[in-house]
């Protein structure tokens, strides 16, 4: 059985130098260094990220008294390890993208599936039934435990990345809503007493308004004014068909409404003068040439 990563880094004492300098190994560096290192698991890419060099860090390696460094260098190694398992894991299972070039331009890419990186995770995982010590080919027996142990391994991977999806998600919508709950609150502060007596009458308009089930479709087909409730009379409360609503849909357009009665198809083709209708539905020619008689 493969030894289990370590999962914690130890402490260690930093490596002393004869001349701290601010762009040398410090103290603080050589921490981020360790603690990139168990990110990364690459030696290159943990020194970059420190923004010194790989060279640098092996000379600081073999100092004297780097003795509890290099455990701790082990150590990050290890947990560096899992990451690099992540990733052939990753590729074992779903592939690689490669691209497809047709005259020098990309037209699409296709999935290459690596079977010896897959084998080297098979003999990993399970070495006593993958041991590379034989010459032997693979029966039909260990291709469907072959088929079934990626099948197995890839619902794993799966729900492992649906897990982390939702918890990246559940954080954003956190981030979001408390977002929201400061600015709510520093609109509230910036409020006038009258404003803020007003916004708290309109909330509570709009809430018996959906206890109600109100619809302005119900105001735009009878006419209602901007009041709150029906009535008589020229009061805020009050509607009449001489005063519709101005924000109201037009007569034309009442019999395009949802639910709305239309008139019926008419049986035979159109005349001319449906035609003439078509060409000016507000009648204003029609008027027009009222007017010219009369005259």
């Amino acid at each position: 059985m493969p030894a289990k990563p370590r999962t914690t880094l130890p402490a260690f004492a930093p490596v002393p130098r004869k001349c701290q300098r601010y762009d040398g190994w410090t103290p603080d560096r050589q921490r981020e260094f360790i603690e990139a290192l168990a990110d990364y698991g690459s030696i290159r890419a943990a020194a970059n990220s420190v923004g010194m060099t790989p060279e640098s860090a092996y000379l600081l390696r073999r100092h004297p008294e780097a003795g509890t460094f290099r455990k701790a260098w082990e150590a990050a190694l290890d947990i560096g390890m899992q990451r690099v398992e992540d990733v052939a894991m990753d590729r074992a299972l779903n592939g690689v993208q490669e691209p497809v070039y047709s005259y020098g331009k990309i037209v699409g890419t296709r999935t290459i599936y690596n079977d010896r990186l897959l084998m080297f995770m098979l003999r990993n995982r399970a070495p006593k039934r993958f041991a590379a010590d034989g010459a032997r080919g693979m029966n039909a027996v260990d291709k469907q435990t072959l088929r079934r142990l990626k099948k197995e391994w890839r619902a794993e991977w799966e729900k492992a990345k649906a897990l982390e999806a939702e918890e990246d998600e559940e954080a954003i919508f956190a981030s979001l809503t408390a977002k929201l709950e400061r600015m709510k609150a520093q609109a509230d502060t910036l409020m006038s007493p009258r404003t803020r007596r007003l916004h708290a009458a309109w909330q509570a308009s709009m809430e018996r308004d959906r206890r109600e089930g109100y619809s302005w479709m119900d105001d735009a087909r009878l006419g209602r004014g901007d009041g709150d409730d029906e009535g008589s009379g020229d009061g805020p409360g009050t509607f009449s068909l001489e005063k519709p609503n101005p924000h109201a849909p037009s007569r034309q357009m009442l019999p395009y409404l949802p639910g709305a009665k239309r008139d019926p198809e008419p049986a035979g083709p159109p005349t001319y003068e449906d035609w003439s209708a078509a060409q000016d539905p507000f009648g204003g020619a029609a008027r027009n040439r009222a007017r010219r008689e009369e005259g």
